[in-house]
């Protein structure tokens, strides 16, 4: 039987995937299935950047505010999601479309997931009792010590990924890098076309810091004031992007202008963390947002019988 089609569109944030999407959708008959880690949850809208009224309007979107906030959404609970999404949009004759910029779900969709075993409380809280006292990047060192393979793709400061990769490669007894290279699907479930968007960088920044400025006369500052008062600053949406900075500026640790500027800076930092994920996917078709009638031609060809 024949795979099932699955066009990807995927790169740094910023660079227009989701209007790509709509548009693909449109013109050839899809369905948008979203592949970003902060859309999932609910009430969490203008810092996640979720699809504007127009474009929810314009095209069918899947995997958006479908969870709460207190919940704990995994890649592996994407994974699961997005198939049964793929399957439902296929019945209808539809093309399936992930677009979005959280690699670790795409690459999970497409190559498959490591069987993680569940977590280490006593060890976690040792690494995070390390890190308040010594630094995260003491704690980094703890993970280069054990995988350094890991410790070169996690930055120091994404403490949390820190954390689990020290916490699997103990409780696995072998690097947790190793173990990922040797689990994943026995073949590719779907036919695959991915799409990369890619900006200069000068153009790449503009753009970030124009959307930032736009969540901010969209109300980010209440949206952040209002989940604080609800759920306090423990959840692990909270620790996102935009609304980290906001909660910084809420709880009297910096002013506004300052919450502003660290959310265009580490948005910058994460984009370039971004395309340095994607580059290793040597799969990916790159193409400026400039050219979208080519990439609809390209996508009807992958399509074709």
């Amino acid at each position: 039987m024949a795979k099932t089609k699955l066009v990807i569109i995927t790169g740094p944030t910023a660079t227009g995937k989701t209007g790509l999407a709509v548009e693909v959708a449109r013109r050839l008959g899809g369905e948008i299935i979203s592949a970003d880690s902060m859309q999932v949850y609910r009430r969490f809208d203008i810092g996640a950047a979720k699809p504007s009224a127009e474009e929810l309007a314009a095209a069918p979107h899947h995997l958006i505010s479908i969870c709460e906030p207190y919940e704990d959404y995994t890649a592996a609970r994407f994974v699961s999601d997005a198939a049964q999404k793929i399957e439902e949009i296929r019945g209808r004759g539809a093309v399936p479309i992930v677009a979005g910029g959280t690699g670790l779900y795409i690459k999970a969709l497409t190559a498959g997931l490591l069987d993680a075993p569940s977590a280490d409380d006593a060890l976690r809280a040792e690494l995070l009792l390390m890190a308040d006292e010594l630094g995260r990047e003491a704690v980094h060192a703890r993970l280069r010590a054990v995988d350094p393979a890991s410790a070169k793709a996690i930055h120091p400061n994404n403490l949390r990924r820190v954390i689990r990769a020290i916490e699997l490669t103990t409780l696995m007894g072998a690097p947790v890098s190793e173990a990922r290279g040797e689990h994943g699907f026995a073949e590719e479930p779907y036919d695959t076309f991915k799409i990369g968007l890619s900006m200069e960088r000068a153009a790449m920044y503009a753009a970030i810091d124009a959307r930032v400025d736009r969540m901010m006369e969209a109300g980010l500052v209440r949206e952040v004031r209002g989940l604080l008062a609800d759920y306090g600053a423990a959840l692990k949406p909270m620790a996102g992007l935009g609304y980290k900075e906001i909660t910084g500026y809420l709880t009297g640790a910096y002013s506004l202008d300052e919450a502003v500027s660290l959310i265009k800076m580490n948005t910058r930092h994460y984009a370039k963390r971004q395309v340095t994920w994607f580059k290793r996917d040597t799969e990916i078709k790159w193409f400026s947002i400039g050219r979208k009638d080519a990439i609809i031609d390209v996508v009807k060809g992958f399509l074709k019988p």
